[in-house]
C-alpha cells in the first residue's frame, strides 16, 4: 500500500497489484481501465477470454490481484474463463460483468467460482467498492494460509469437522485403511474433502511422520504428466536443465495422494499401472529404474468405471486402484455439519484479522445456508463463510452478508426458522426478507403461516389391511411436506434430508409441477 501526499493535508491510499481486464468491448475496456487507474491501481488490458488465460498463465500472473471478467465474449467466453481458472487452480477473485442481471446468470457465474458481479453500467463507486472487497479478501487468505502453514502437524479422524451420521461410515472405513498398505480411491464431488481423508488416513497410520506428496492430475499440462510423476534426466527433453526426481522418488517410504485421477492420459496409465504392481519407476530419458516404496491414495470426482467402459480409464488400473474405496458424501447429504463447519470456518479467520472479532452468525443466516444445496461442497462453503467474515461489519454474521447465497436460494426458505439453535439471535425481520415473486403464504397476524402448530399423519395399511407400497408412502409425505412448508421447495427438500435435485426428480417422476408445488393443484 503507498500513501500519497495531495497537499492540503490530503493522503491518498493506492492499493499495490494489477487489475486484470478481460472484455471483447473496446469502449468498455477503455472505460475499465480509466476507472481502475483512477482508483490507483495498474491495468492489464485483454480483449478476450483467451487472451486473459495468456496472462493468468504467464510469467506476470503474480502481479495480478483481481480480474474484472465480461461474461459475455465470443470464443472463450467469462464462464469458460472461470472454468479454467478453477482448472488451473488459479485463486485470484474474479468480479464479472453482465448487461444482465438476471439471477440466473448471478447463479451461474457465483457457482464457477466469481467473487462478485456488477451489472453494465457500473457505477464507480459500485467497481471500486468491489475491487476493495476483494483486495481485502485477498489479504487476509494470504494471512490464512501462513497461519496455517506455521502450526502443521499431523491430522487425524479426530480433526474432522463433523457430527453427521454420513460421514460415520467414512470415518470407520478411512481407520481400518491407515491399518493397512493398500491402495485407497476415495470418490465423491469436487470440494466434499477428499484430501482431508486421505491424509487423516496417512496421520493415523506407521507413516504418519513420512512424506505426504499431493498431485493434483488434473492441472498437469499433458506433455508434463510422466516428468512429474516419474521424473526425468538432465537433457532429457527441451526445457529439462536439471535433473527432477519426480513426486513418486519425492513420497518414498511415505504417501502418495494422486487427486483426480480420473484425468490422467492413458499413456501415462500404463506406467502408472507399473509402478503400482511393480514399485518402481522409469524416469523420463533415464537409462535405469528407480525401486520407490510408497502408500498409494488416490481421489475422483469422475465415475471411473463409467470411463473404463467408454475407453478412457484402463481396466486393469482402475482394478489396482480400486481396492479399497471410500466415498465422500457431498455437503448437501451432510446438512447437519453445516453449523459446525461455519464455527471452524470463522475461527481459522479470527487469528489473521484480530481486530474485527465475531461473536458468531444469526439463525437466519446459518438458515439459508442450511437450506442451499451447495454444488462446489465443503470447499464453497470455506470461501463463502470468508467472505463474510471479513467483510462483515458487525459483530454477527447476517444474511445481508452471503447476498449470493441468498439470492441463489431465492427466498425459498423461511428464515425465522423454529428451531434455530438457542444461543443465536436473530434479527428483527425485514421487508425485504422475502424474495420477489415467492408465493406468499397466508399467515396469521403475529407469525407466518409455516409456523403455525399443524400435524399430519400417514396411514402404513390399505383398506385390505396391507401395508402400502413405499412409493406410494412417499409421494403422499412429498404432498404433505409441499403443504406443510408452503411450496418453499429448498425447505421441503432439507426437511426430508433429500438435495434440491432430488427433490425435483421425484416431483417430475410423480407428475407433481415444481413451479406450483401446491397440494390442492396436485393430482390426487
Amino acid at each position: 500500500m503507498i500513501h500519497r501526499d495531495l497537499g492540503r493535508g490530503q493522503v491518498k491510499t493506492v492499493m499495490t497489484g494489477s487489475i486484470l481486464i478481460v472484455d471483447d468491448d473496446p469502449v468498455q475496456r477503455r472505460l475499465l481501465e480509466a476507472a481502475v487507474t483512477r482508483f490507483g491501481h495498474t491495468a492489464i488490458v485483454t480483449d478476450g477470454g483467451a487472451a486473459g488465460l495468456d496472462v493468468l498463465d504467464g510469467p506476470n500472473a503474480r502481479d495480478v490481484s483481481v480480474v474484472i471478467l465480461d461474461l459475455a465474449m465470443p470464443g472463450v467466453d467469462g464462464i469458460g474463463v472461470l472454468k479454467a481458472m478453477r482448472e488451473r487452480g488459479i485463486d485470484v477473485p474474479v468480479i464479472v460483468q453482465t448487461a444482465q442481471g438476471g439471477i440466473e446468470t448471478v447463479v451461474s457465474a457465483m457457482r464457477h467460482g466469481a467473487f462478485d458481479f456488477v451489472v453494465k453500467p457500473a457505477s464507480p463507486d459500485r467497481l471500486q467498492a468491489s475491487i476493495a472487497n476483494a483486495l481485502k479478501v485477498e489479504a487476509v487468505e494470504g494471512e490464512v494460509k501462513r497461519t496455517s502453514r506455521k502450526r502443521g502437524g499431523q491430522l487425524t479422524f479426530r480433526d474432522l469437522i463433523t457430527h453427521s451420521p454420513a460421514m460415520d461410515r467414512v470415518i470407520r472405513l478411512g481407520q481400518k485403511a491407515a491399518a493397512s498398505n493398500i491402495p485407497i480411491l476415495i470418490e465423491g464431488e469436487s470440494g466434499v474433502g477428499k484430501e482431508l481423508v486421505a491424509r487423516a488416513i496417512q496421520g493415523s497410520g506407521d507413516r504418519r511422520a513420512k512424506p505426504f506428496v499431493t498431485v493434483n492430475c488434473g492441472a498437469i499440462p499433458d506433455n508434463l504428466v510422466e516428468s512429474i510423476l516419474f521424473g526425468h534426466e538432465k537433457g532429457s527433453f527441451t526445457g529439462a536443465t536439471d535433473k527432477h526426481m519426480g513426486k513418486f522418488v519425492e513420497a518414498h517410504s511415505g504417501t502418495l495422494f494422486l487427486d483426480e485421477i480420473g484425468d490422467l492420459p492413458l499413456d501415462v496409465q500404463v506406467k502408472l499401472l507399473r509402478a503400482v504392481q511393480e514399485g518402481e519407476v522409469d524416469p523420463v530419458g533415464g537409462r535405469s529404474t528407480v525401486k520407490v516404496d510408497i502408500r498409494l491414495i488416490s481421489a475422483t470426482h469422475r465415475n471411473l468405471l463409467q470411463q473404463v467402459k467408454d475407453g478412457k480409464f484402463r481396466e486393469d488400473l482402475f482394478y489396482r486402484l480400486n481396492v479399497y474405496p471410500i466415498f465422500v458424501p457431498p455437503l448437501r447429504d451432510r446438512r447437519d455439519d453445516i453449523s459446525h463447519l461455519v464455527t471452524h470456518f470463522m475461527e481459522k479467520v479470527a487469528p489473521a484479522d484480530p481486530r474485527h472479532r465475531l461473536q458468531g452468525i444469526s439463525a437466519r443466516a446459518l438458515a439459508v445456508l442450511q437450506a442451499y444445496d451447495w454444488p462446489g461442497n465443503i470447499r464453497q462453503l470455506e470461501n463463502a463463510v470468508f467472505r463474510a467474515s471479513v467483510l462483515c461489519e458487525g459483530d454477527v454474521l447476517d444474511v445481508e452478508d452471503f447476498p449470493q447465497i441468498r439470492a441463489q436460494v431465492e427466498g425459498t426458505v423461511n428464515l425465522e426458522t423454529e428451531d434455530a439453535a438457542p444461543h443465536f439471535s436473530p434479527p428483527e425481520p425485514r421487508d425485504d426478507d422475502a424474495a420477489e415473486g415467492d408465493p406468499a403464504p397466508a399467515a396469521a397476524p403475529d407469525r407466518p403461516a409455516l409456523l403455525q402448530p399443524r400435524f399430519g399423519t400417514l396411514r402404513a395399511l390399505d383398506e385390505r389391511g396391507n401395508v402400502r407400497a413405499l412409493a406410494d408412502v412417499e409421494l403422499e409425505m412429498i404432498k404433505l411436506a409441499i403443504d406443510h412448508y408452503n411450496g418453499q421447495m429448498s425447505e421441503v427438500a432439507r426437511r426430508l434430508g433429500i438435495g434440491r435435485s432430488t427433490l425435483y426428480r421425484k416431483l417430475k417422476e410423480y407428475g407433481i409441477d415444481p413451479e406450483t408445488g401446491r397440494v390442492d393443484r396436485l393430482a390426487s
